[in-house]
């Protein structure tokens, strides 16, 4: 910890964001923080230490205000897979630490984070210290498979030995129109590395088991992104092969952490090992079972949204002038406004959409 600590000191970039952070000289800036470094040995500490109070100023600066429900039911010694709707790419993991630190569970998360966004030395750093481990993207099919494995064996191993938590969302990136949805080769993934061969409906849901999912539902009363990715969506229409550049991904990152999100509103439902109990294994079709699993746990995130005025005014097809002023903040070249207010209005409306429908 110390070695990666003092890496990241002496790193340009992350420097000048220390700058933004801490407005004190360099050399009075780091010596004071290698004083506070001292005692730190796991990244738990770091994470108490250096990372809370950081979040607490993103609350502070970024939000109108924050809460969260975990059940009584789960223990606040054990270990579980908190397996969320994906909102932003670096907070949802900080904010669950927190929180879940605040309602007393013994150790925060460890994290899954996909290496195309490990784009500096210092990213990848300071993502480690977190507690995080890599998700290999790009990979051949046969690289993809091996990778799959090997990150599955390791979060059973986090879970049931290593003693941790862990949080990962429920599908490969971000659902730019917030329709979140599990993606059934994420459950697949975590099959791979059980303690049963996997082969059969019994193997799988057994494997499941052994991870402690819990479902979780994370809402924002307004995506300081939405604009950003209103753009991708206009650019992916109309440029042929378009793609992100690694500054994209950097101010998705930076406007996600400091944009303003109104309430933000963490609600864990129940693991879902109970559930898994009451399955006949006799009467699933192994063709079906991870789609049975992925639906269950799409029902338990959608019920558990907090539900907004900007839900309500997109759903009801209402003017709304925070969406107006969103649609003007698209940089693109022939801004196609009818487009871009369609993307816009869906982000917000199918939350909404999605908790009506699983709680009626």
């Amino acid at each position: 910890m110390k070695a990666a600590f003092d890496s990241l000191l002496a790193d340009r970039q992350f420097n000048k964001i220390l700058q933004g952070l801490i407005p004190l000289p360099k050399g009075l800036r780091n010596g004071l923080l290698k004083l506070l470094f001292i005692g730190i040995k796991t990244p738990l500490d770091f994470q108490k230490r250096f990372m809370k109070p950081l979040v607490y100023r993103v609350f502070h600066k970024a939000t109108t205000g924050h809460s969260f429900v975990f059940p009584k039911s789960l223990d606040r010694m054990g270990n579980y897979t908190f397996m969320s709707n994906h909102r932003d790419i670096v907070l949802d993991s900080a904010f669950l630490d927190t929180m879940l630190l605040k309602d007393g569970f013994s150790t925060t998360v460890e994290i899954a984070i996909g290496d195309n966004l490990l784009i500096y030395p210092w990213i990848k750093t300071l993502v480690r210290m977190n507690k995080s481990f890599t998700v290999n993207r790009g990979l051949t099919p046969k690289e993809m498979l091996k990778s799959s494995i090997h990150m599955s064996q390791y979060m059973h191993f986090a879970i049931n030995e290593k003693g941790e938590n862990i949080w990962i969302a429920q599908r490969e990136g971000r659902a730019k129109d917030s329709d979140d949805r599990t993606q059934e080769s994420v459950l697949k993934m975590l099959n791979m590395g059980g303690p049963t061969a996997g082969k059969t409906v019994a193997d799988i849901i057994e494997n499941l088991r052994h991870m402690n999912i819990v479902p979780l539902a994370i809402s924002y009363e307004y995506d300081p992104c939405d604009y950003l990715k209103a753009k991708e969506f206009q650019c992916k229409r109309d440029i042929p092969g378009w793609k992100k550049a690694k500054q994209d991904d950097l101010d998705n990152m930076k406007t996600g952490i400091w944009g303003q999100k109104g309430h933000v509103h963490y609600q864990a439902a129940e693991c879902i090992n109970t559930w898994l109990d009451t399955l006949d294994p006799t009467t699933i079709e192994k063709a079906d079972i991870f789609r049975i699993v992925a639906e269950h746990i799409d029902h338990e995130i959608h019920k558990n949204y907090r539900i907004y005025d900007i839900n309500r005014d997109a759903l009801a097809g209402r003017t709304n002038e925070y969406i107006e002023s969103r649609i003007k903040m698209v940089d693109v070249e022939n801004p196609d406004i009818p487009f871009l207010r369609e993307k816009i209005t869906a982000m917000y409306a199918n939350p909404l959409r999605n908790y009506e429908a699983a709680t009626q």
